[in-house]
């Protein structure tokens, strides 16, 4: 029964992840630059089901197995007058997609909140069982 308590939480810490990443590409949607190197790219958690449990990792938990940055074109714009302008007379803007990000912070907002009631169902559960031992 505790392993559905360790199962939750490690679902809350990759949601937590994921919305620390969203808040990132959020917060770099408008970020500016004069070459596609130096240019924010928008990035994913990738998530990994735990198959083999550990002492620090649950048996059927999940973690974040890595943060990949999007492949998405870079979007450029036609601005010669801008300061950070190329030779060419464009600046490029991060492949953000602020409507996509949105729906991804909540979709993990929810699942964040859907672990917090597998964990209370889970300790309501338990002291019931205990309270029938009495």
């Amino acid at each position: 029964m505790f392993n559905i308590l360790d199962i939750s939480a490690s679902a809350m810490h990759a949601q937590t992840v994921r919305l620390n990443t969203i808040a990132s590409n959020m917060a770099n949607v408008n970020s500016i630059s004069s070459n596609a190197e130096e240019t924010y790219r928008s990035k994913q958690p990738v998530f990994q089901t735990i198959l083999e449990g550990s002492k620090n990792e649950p048996k059927g938990g999940v973690r974040i197995k890595e943060i990949v940055e999007s492949q998405e074109p870079l979007k450029m714009e036609f601005n010669p007058s801008h300061p950070m302008a190329n030779e060419e007379g464009y600046i490029f803007r991060p492949n953000v997609n602020i409507v996509e990000e949105m729906a991804n912070m909540m979709s993990a907002s929810r699942s964040y909140e859907t672990n917090i009631e597998v964990m209370n169902t889970s300790k309501q559960l338990l002291l019931k069982t205990m309270q029938l031992g009495k």
